[in-house]
């Protein structure tokens, strides 16, 4: 019987599948208040859980729907079953998501899922509703790495946000300053005082924009200023942060542009900053792709499904990369009538051709998630599995060039 252990983190792994699982619950659509929700602390005996929910079996006899009270009974009787198998939860708790979806033609098809959250559950919840209740999970897979971007010069400025690996802009301004131009004498001097008033009032304004972004922000972690020349620096030591903002500058870094490219090669160029940043690890993994790819050989690469899993049951491996937004799932799929079988990889079952022998349709006796299935045969090999993300350029350059799929070799496969 499961015990209540110390809290372990999550591989990235387990966030993955997590995650997925979190894609499926979401679909889920009930006719009426029939999907029930219940969220366990990892600190609230199960007793106690189990002795409030027949309370709420005994209260949803008054419900006047027959077919909703049935399956909310149905609902409520599955997680009390489901919940006899601990003594206490988890570490982090569980969440149970039980209840009747709607399949079409009035017909419903009961579902449930039993998940141990990736952060401890805060408080017990009970909720029945027609969707089940997620938002409390999305909260604790929210990126917690938080840094402010800021790229400026006297003519631009843009202020954005590092979560995680996702770059987001949150605003560009362009500067009404003046150019400097080459009269000379009195109307020189004049143009400089009105220039250097026009270069306060533009810092001044993004001072409080970045106040705006920034200031009220708990999760922040850092702030990043970029720029070309010493605009930045002179932005920086002349007070117009926030004095509490001041306190969170990292540093200061070159970059050539001062729009949403910039933001990106600020992030770019503050690499030893944010060392320690999954974005920082994607970066430089793909890099390594490409820097073996691009050797006259092919150096120490693969790509693309069929040959990184040949690559990986030669067990010639060393790390597979694998894009966190794929949507595909490995078949093994049966003939009935001839008993035929075939192993696909497919985006949607829908899809799934006749059989080439005697034209029935096929059915399909397992699916695995692709990237469970790629992981399983890393594993094999010890092979290293990393994530990357879809958010990132690196994941975007995964996805589009290489199907989402590719491999750092120990050895070259012929």
């Amino acid at each position: 019987m499961p015990e209540a252990q110390a809290a372990t983190k999550m591989t990235s792994m387990d966030k993955y599948r997590f995650k997925r699982a979190l894609e499926e619950i979401e679909k889920v659509e009930g006719r009426g208040t029939e999907l029930v929700s219940v969220y366990v602390p990892p600190d609230r005996p199960i007793f106690e859980v189990t002795n409030y929910l027949r309370g709420e079996y005994s209260q949803s006899s008054n419900i006047k729907s027959a077919s909703t009270k049935k399956h909310v009974m149905q609902a409520i009787e599955s997680i009390i079953n489901r919940l006899k198998e601990y003594r206490m939860p988890p570490p982090n708790g569980l969440v149970c998501f039980v209840g009747h979806k709607s399949v079409g033609a009035d017909q419903t098809k009961m579902v449930a899922y039993v998940l141990e959250p990736p952060e401890p559950v805060q408080s017990f919840l009970y909720r029945c509703d027609s969707r089940f209740y997620t938002e409390p999970l999305h909260e604790m897979l929210a990126e917690k790495d938080v840094y402010g971007l800021l790229v400026i010069d006297q003519g631009e400025a843009t202020v954005g946000l590092l979560e995680g690996k996702r770059i987001s802009p949150l605003k560009n301004v362009q500067s009404l300053v003046p150019r400097k131009h080459r009269m000379g004498g009195q109307s020189a001097r004049r143009f400089e005082r009105l220039h250097e008033q026009a270069v306060h009032e533009f810092f001044k304004k993004i001072g409080e924009l970045a106040t705006e972004a920034f200031l009220n922000r708990r999760e922040l972690k850092g702030i990043l200023i970029g720029g070309p020349g010493f605009t930045k620096d002179t932005f920086v030591k002349e007070g117009y942060l926030h004095h509490e903002l001041e306190k969170k500058v990292l540093g200061t870094f070159d970059t050539g542009y001062t729009d949403e490219s910039g933001l990106r090669e600020l992030v770019a160029n503050a690499t030893d900053v944010l060392r320690d940043l999954d974005l920082m690890r994607e970066k430089t993994l793909v890099q390594r792709l490409m820097e073996e790819i691009r050797k006259e050989d092919g150096g120490l690469a693969a790509y693309g499904e069929d040959q990184v899993r040949r690559a990986l049951e030669l067990g010639a491996v060393d790390t597979l990369l694998i894009s966190e937004g794929l949507r595909k799932f490995r078949l093994e799929i049966r003939c009935p009538n001839c008993g035929h079988k075939e192993t696909r990889t497919v985006a949607d079952e829908s899809t799934l051709p006749k059989c080439p022998n005697c034209g029935h349709e096929f059915v399909v006796d397992s699916k695995t998630d692709i990237v469970d299935a790629f992981s399983t045969l890393a594993d094999r090999t010890n092979a290293k599995v990393e994530l990357i993300s879809a958010d990132s350029d690196e994941g975007e350059l995964l996805m589009k060039a290489f199907g989402g799929i590719a491999a750092i070799l120990r050895y070259r496969v012929a």
